[in-house]
């Protein structure tokens, strides 16, 4: 018409439908991926978790988990939340309890376990279960030798009336510890140690009262 062309417009779809497909195979991959390799992921952080435990409480050989519920510790069950990790000597006689808490650090959140004897009344063991803080600086937490020898005897004893502990455990400078119930921080990585006390301190203020006051859920309970 009056010398005019028609221009044909390339057909696009060929090229999306390719697209979609390419997406919805690499979705698929990943999914298959995903669900192929998580119970070996799980399994292998439930065995991280276990040697961790025997780690933090020297001299038990078993473990069992409990929860808190209905105002007493139960024996846990699959789905179970603020699980408490008991363990016990060869006789099977309650040793100690070890348990997880976290908290802010420098880069992100940091999560740990702790051990506590309720015959000595204080932090026995100490472990790091995931951190991101910087390599070089804020990992000291987990490897230092000297923070480290906070926690073999970290004093968390209770009041008189064993309702609450004595003396809330708190971070001090690298060097100025005076006290057994203080965390002597890392330098260079200040940060990162002092979230370590505060965060041992905050829930083993909550915990260990609780825990000490009702042990006969976890004697009575003892692995024969």
């Amino acid at each position: 018409m009056n010398g005019e062309q028609t221009i044909e417009r390339p057909n696009s779809f060929p090229m999306f439908r390719a697209m979609v497909g390419i997406g919805a195979l690499c979705g698929l991959l990943i999914v298959l991926t995903y669900e192929g390799t998580l119970p070996r992921v799980l399994r292998l952080k439930e065995e991280a978790l276990q040697k961790a435990i025997f780690r933090v409480l020297p001299g038990i050989s078993q473990t069992r988990a409990f929860t808190f519920k209905n105002g007493g510790f139960a024996p846990a069950e699959e789905g179970d939340a603020d699980l408490i990790y008991a363990g016990y000597d060869d006789q099977g006689q309650f040793k100690g309890v070890a348990l997880e808490a976290s908290g802010q650090g420098y880069a992100d959140v940091i999560r740990i376990l702790y051990g506590y004897d309720l015959e000595k009344q204080a932090v026995v063991g100490f472990y790091v279960l995931e951190s991101k803080e910087t390599p070089g600086l804020g990992d000291k937490i987990e490897k230092d030798p000297n923070f480290l020898e906070n926690f073999k005897a970290l004093d968390v004893s209770l009041s008189d009336d064993l309702k609450s502990v004595k003396n809330i455990v708190v971070p001090v400078k690298s060097g100025t510890k005076a006290n057994p119930w203080e965390v002597d921080g890392i330098t260079g990585a200040t940060i990162s140690s002092r979230a370590i006390g505060n965060i041992i301190g905050k829930s083993s203020a909550e915990w260990v009262p609780l825990i000490y006051g009702q042990r006969s859920d976890f004697e009575k309970r003892e692995i024969e």
